[in-house]
């Protein structure tokens, strides 16, 4: 059966139009943060800028130290904690498939329960500076996360239990394989979808994150690059809004507005350039929990 040409025809210019509207304020975005800050104010934001300027990034890269070691930290807690987050929420989530496990169901309505009900912010910080003293430590960017990972366990799980034939597992324990060897020479090769796309997930998480940094980070050596180009933003307006003597004729000089968009660019450009390596896996794993006929 052919399809309609005209059916054809409007399907993909629908993609076309959702694709342009989601990529349009992406590009306005990287236009604004090489616009001068006055022709902003005098003609607001345009895709091609009124007059072109490299002021924002050139105020950023004054402390083009700081920012690359901010980008190190970022990066070594990206990629530690999307290792050990896949490889806790795996070993978690593949015993969890398992039917044979004792306290099957109670361990999956305890790791379903930390969805619903958490401590709060109070106990949250409490727990990670009185007790386990992560205060200004590079534990403090990379645990919190690590351990609030319950969606991706229960999402590993539906993973496991739909995609790895129950017939290959029984077939390595005829051939005398362990449970460790399982683990890691069958159901993890055939995993690569699902773990690509809570790759992804805990990718993003790492790399966004600027909560803990917040909280728990007053060390500027340990800033990550969210949490630098944050303070650095608050610490021109903050100077803009009280007119502090001296400093202030340097802080009216920052292209604020521009600067917001140029710390974004470069926010988000890494994760622009890891994607690609991620979408075959994640196009895939799209469909984990899925039905299948």
């Amino acid at each position: 059966m052919k399809s309609n040409p005209v059916y054809v025809f409007a399907v993909h210019a629908a993609f076309v139009a959702m694709s342009i509207a989601a990529l349009f304020p992406f590009l306005l975005l990287v236009a604004a943060s090489f616009t001068d800050e006055q022709a902003i104010i005098e003609h607001g934001y345009a895709l091609i800028p009124e007059r072109f300027s490299l002021d924002a990034y050139a105020y950023l890269f004054s402390n083009s130290v700081m920012i690359m070691r901010s980008y190190g930290i970022t990066a070594f807690i990206t990629v530690v904690g999307t290792t050990l987050g896949l490889l806790i929420t795996t070993l978690i989530a593949y015993p969890l498939s398992r039917n044979i496990l004792p306290f099957r169901s109670f361990i999956s309505f305890f790791v379903f329960f930390t969805l619903l009900f958490q401590g709060g912010l109070v106990p949250f910080y409490l727990v990670y500076t009185d007790l386990l003293h992560m205060k200004d430590t590079i534990w403090a960017l990379l645990l919190p996360n690590l351990l609030t990972n319950g969606f991706f366990i229960l999402l590993m799980r539906s993973f496991f239990s739909l995609s790895i034939p129950g017939e290959v597992v029984e077939s390595a324990y005829v051939d005398g394989a362990n449970e460790l060897t399982i683990y890691y020479r069958i159901v993890m090769p055939l995993a690569l979808p699902g773990l690509a796309t809570i790759g992804l997930m805990l990718l993003i998480s790492y790399w966004n994150d600027w909560y803990n940094g917040l909280i728990f980070i007053n060390d500027g050596t340990l800033f990550s690059i969210q949490n630098l180009l944050n303070r650095m933003l608050a610490d021109v307006q903050y100077l803009q809004q009280n007119n502090l003597s001296g400093q202030a004729a340097a802080a009216t000089s920052v292209p604020i507005s521009t600067v917001r968009m140029a710390i974004a660019v470069i926010g988000v450009l890494p994760l622009i350039a890891a994607y690609p390596f991620f979408q075959k896996y994640f196009v895939k794993g799209l469909t984990i929990g899925a039905v299948k006929g």
